[in-house]
């Protein structure tokens, strides 16, 4: 017997109240700790056929596949977002901080720091923007958000570690946001396809223009 594959899955709606389902207890997370992720098990439960995605099985593949762009570009804002906030705590922070009786915003290796998280993330909005413009007038920008995602979560661990250097040893302590922030853009790398996947489907699409 043939494997379906792709072609065997099938996506479905379940309300959240429905009692069958057991929902395992949250995980223990890194970071991004305000929103819960937890198993959702179906072990004895009956899916009516009313509840499947696309009004028959087979679809769950496509129907997550149709959405990717979307998702994949919503996780590059997201990272421009958390880009800003960890470019404002540390010129906030070096702008008070004294050392050797003057900010540390004042020294020349904190100001390279602070102007390379600037221009990468200026560099990253502008390809985000770019990539939402070309989308909301539906053209197809399956390769360009790929551009975006690896970019953009690459760029942000970057300047969330610049952040933490330049917050010193308190950078790593809970007092200051850039620890919880160091912690949580780190998943960026991981969900709506890793920095590896973004790589081959650009590759790809390079060796296939040849």
């Amino acid at each position: 017997m043939a494997i379906p594959g792709a072609r065997g899955i099938s996506a479905f709606l379940v309300e959240a109240d429905t009692p069958e389902p057991t929902v395992d207890r949250p995980a223990n997370k890194m970071g991004q700790r305000g929103s819960l992720t937890a198993d959702v098990y179906f072990d004895s439960y009956r899916i009516p056929a009313t509840a499947i995605i696309g009004g028959k099985p087979g679809l769950g593949f496509k129907t997550a596949m149709r959405v990717l762009d979307r998702g994949r570009l919503h996780i590059s804002a997201m990272c421009v977002a958390a880009a800003s906030r960890l470019i404002d705590e540390p010129i906030a922070y070096a702008s008070d901080r004294i050392q050797f009786v003057r900010p540390i915003a004042e020294f020349q290796l904190i100001q390279a720091m602070l102007a390379e998280g600037r221009t990468e993330y200026l560099s990253g909005a502008l390809m985000v923007r770019d990539a939402a413009r070309r989308r909301d007038t539906s053209e197809s920008v399956t390769l360009d958000v790929s551009y975006c995602k690896h970019f953009r979560l690459e760029m942000v661990g970057r300047v969330a570690d610049r952040a933490v250097q330049i917050h010193g040893g308190a950078g790593y302590i809970g007092e200051y946001p850039v620890e919880r922030f160091y912690r949580g853009v780190l998943l960026f790398r991981l969900y709506e396809g890793t920095s590896e996947i973004q790589k081959l489907i650009i590759a790809k699409q390079m060796i296939k223009s040849v």
